[in-house]
């Protein structure tokens, strides 16, 4: 079961749902995301289990986040992450003291009106030559930093400007169509080992396969649940949060972005995230409706 957003056209509202396996949306109730974040899991399961009516008609499909929610990111969790980190960097020690450290690298990545999701469009930045994906799975907390349910996150980044100086990882990391997230959001009582979820990555361009990787939540050096704990330590996030946990896919670096390309993501269990791929700023209109 997953927890999915949908524009209602009749009453131009977004509401949150009840998406079942054969695709029947239930509601739940007159709430969007943020309000149901806003509950303990126990509330949150009680309207899941009286979920209903039938949602009827046709609605539009929302990105997995809303009101304040925010979005964030964890750094060098798996040890592909801190490979890729070090050669790029001219400062390369800093992402192996990371990845051993206690504390992990945790970094703001979007509010919810910059979000996108599955079909639209993602970016990459007119002032970097190497950009890539980074495939990762997303964890969905409440108010009270308990897990509600996992989604697809695609963390766009930019190498080159990553790699010049630690300190300029906001604009590699937070600029328009830098974060993809999957429209469902599964729930998280119904995935048996979240620390054990295949991703494959797949990069085509002119209908061709240009490139493509896989790995396993089973490779993280940190667990979720840990990362989701720092995330809360020294905040609140009362209308809950979407933490992404980190890739273990980066192509190597002679390979970067181009226009025109599809990045998919497949995550075992909880579905395929694509996006078209466009350069610079322009397509992105800067717009909280």
């Amino acid at each position: 079961m997953f927890l999915t957003r949908y524009l209602d056209p009749s009453t131009s509202r977004a509401f949150v749902g009840l998406e079942t396996a054969d695709g029947t949306l239930l509601s739940l109730g007159d709430r969007d995301l943020h309000d149901l974040l806003a509950l303990g899991l126990d509330a949150i399961k009680e309207l899941v289990e009286s979920a209903g009516p039938e949602v009827r008609g046709p609605v539009a499909w929302l990105p997995p986040v809303s009101g304040h929610t925010e979005v964030w990111a964890s750094g060098v969790t798996y040890l592909r992450s801190r490979e890729a980190r070090m050669e790029e960097s001219s400062v390369s020690d800093v992402y192996a003291k990371v990845y051993n450290a206690e504390r992990p690298e945790l970094f703001f990545k979007s509010v919810a009106w910059r979000v996108v999701s599955d079909g639209d469009q993602i970016g990459i930045r007119a002032d970097s030559p190497l950009n890539v994906p980074e495939p990762e799975v997303a964890v969905v907390a409440n108010a009270q930093s308990e897990t509600v349910g996992y989604t697809i996150c695609n963390d766009v980044s930019s190498r080159t400007i990553e790699g010049e100086n630690p300190l300029y990882l906001p604009q590699a990391k937070v600029y328009a169509g830098a974060c993809s997230l999957h429209r469902r959001i599964r729930l998280a009582w119904t995935v048996e080992d979240p620390q054990d979820l295949g991703i494959t990555c797949t990069i085509t361009r002119d209908g061709e396969v240009a490139w493509q990787a896989s790995t396993s939540t089973a490779r993280m050096h940190r667990q979720m649940s840990e990362l989701v704990q720092w995330a809360f330590r020294g905040d609140h996030h009362p209308a809950g949060m979407i933490l992404s946990t980190g890739t273990g896919i980066v192509p190597e670096m002679d390979f970067t972005l181009e226009p025109d390309d599809v990045v998919s993501i497949e995550v075992d269990g909880l579905g395929t995230l694509s996006n078209p791929v466009v350069r610079g700023r322009e397509p992105f209109a800067a717009t909280t409706s």
